[in-house]
C-alpha cells in the first residue's frame, strides 16, 4: 500500500494555492507538483479544476506539427 501524503486530507492554503499557481506557470509535472505540495495528484488534479487551473502544458507544440 501505498504511503499517505503528508497533507492529505487538509485544506489548502493559501500558500499552496500560491506554490500551486507559480509551479503551473513553470510547466512542472503533476507528479512533481505532487511531491512538493505533499499531495497526491488526482489531488492537484482536482484542486486544479476547482480554483480554475489548466495542467495543459503551455510551451509544447502540439503532437505531429513539429518541424524535423
Amino acid at each position: 500500500m501505498a504511503k499517505t501524503p503528508p497533507n492529505h486530507g487538509k485544506p489548502w492554503t493559501p500558500a499552496q494555492n500560491a506554490q500551486l499557481r507559480r509551479e503551473v506557470a513553470q510547466n512542472t509535472p503533476t507528479r512533481v507538483l505532487g511531491l512538493h505540495l505533499g499531495r497526491t495528484p488526482e489531488a492537484i488534479y482536482n484542486h486544479a479544476s476547482e480554483i480554475g487551473l489548466s495542467l495543459k502544458p503551455t510551451n509544447q507544440s502540439p503532437y505531429g506539427t513539429k518541424k524535423p
